[in-house]
């Protein structure tokens, strides 16, 4: 198949593009409260579409390619950003049966029994028994937890109203939601030190994604600077390799991080760097700024639609 659907839309070489897939979760079965996350299944048929129909490489090997003029035809790159145990657990086997290759971006603080501040308030809300949510003191107002409905939309405000919040007031938050909610966070969420070497030892690619994952914008440029270090270094430290990708978390150009950010991350010694910009990546592009899209379609045929289509984007 890969054949008959390459001459279609993607030239090999200088003119050829790069596309870039990002995923956080894969999750073993859907979960109601996590519907934008694929499920096992879906992630398989997923990867064996891509395995047939795209050349998958690892992003290293797309950067080199990508500037010597040497990228292959219908070129893909697979990634996962901040480090989640199902990335492990359900998508490295999944991966390993299809052949393929990814790059996994850890935020570094959140490894071996820790939890992302959305995680946080996913899990408290969609866990607890109560009914109803008080955060005046942080002016935030209340919300009604009674119904699935009610329980999602309070998820998705509290996401919404909180994802761009210094990571101070955020933890404060978070921490005030679990403690009215009575929940006992789950601690096997993320990845362990263990399996992040267990995903490098399987093929795998490791990027850094900051420590603790802030908004770049939202903090001081020494701060900025100290996340990006401490990722890097820690990995490094665990892996005995370099690592020599980045990925921007939340990602937006110039809302999520800027060009001081960007400057770090090339002065730190980064080969390349991903946004979550929509789009390909071609010869041209800026290597410490690559695009990347998240195929989120439920049917084969819209994801190779989708897949096709942002050649053209």
């Amino acid at each position: 198949m890969l054949k008959k659907i390459i001459p279609w839309f993607s030239s090999k070489g200088d003119s050829a593009k790069l596309a870039i897939l990002i995923y956080h979760r894969v999750l073993e079965k859907t979960d109601p409260y996590r519907e934008e996350e694929v499920n096992a299944v879906e992630f398989d048929w997923q990867m064996g579409l891509i395995a047939k129909n795209f050349n998958v490489m690892k992003l290293t090997e797309a950067v080199r390619s990508l500037k010597s003029g040497e990228l292959p035809a219908a070129a893909v790159c697979i990634t996962f950003d901040d480090g989640y145990a199902d990335n492990f657990n359900v998508a490295l086997p999944i991966l390993k049966k299809w052949n393929l290759p990814a790059t996994f971006f850890i935020s570094t603080s959140f490894l071996d029994g820790g939890c992302m501040w959305n995680d946080s308030i996913i899990e408290s809300i969609s866990h607890s028994q109560e009914r109803t949510l008080d955060l005046t003191q942080h002016d935030l107002g209340s919300y009604a937890l009674s119904t699935l409905e009610e329980r999602k939309s309070a998820i998705g405000e509290l996401l919404k109203k909180t994802k761009h919040l210094p990571y101070e007031r955020r933890l404060a938050i978070t921490q005030t939601i679990n403690k009215n909610l009575g929940v006992e966070i789950n601690k096997d969420i993320m990845l362990t030190t263990g399996q992040v070497r267990g995903l490098y030892e399987n093929g795998m690619e490791i990027g850094a994604h900051t420590d603790t994952h802030p908004i770049l914008t939202k903090v001081e440029n020494d701060i900025a600077f100290a996340e990006i270090e401490k990722s890097k270094n820690v990995l490094e430290n665990m892996l005995g390799s370099k690592v020599n990708l980045f990925a921007y978390p939340n990602g937006k150009p110039n809302q999520d991080y800027n060009q001081q950010h960007v400057s770090m991350v090339r002065d730190f010694g980064f080969d390349a760097a991903v946004s979550t910009e929509w789009g390909v990546s071609s010869k041209n592009s800026d290597l410490y700024q690559l695009p990347r899209f998240t195929p989120w379609d439920k049917t084969q045929a819209r994801f190779m639609i989708r897949l096709l289509k942002n050649y053209f984007h």
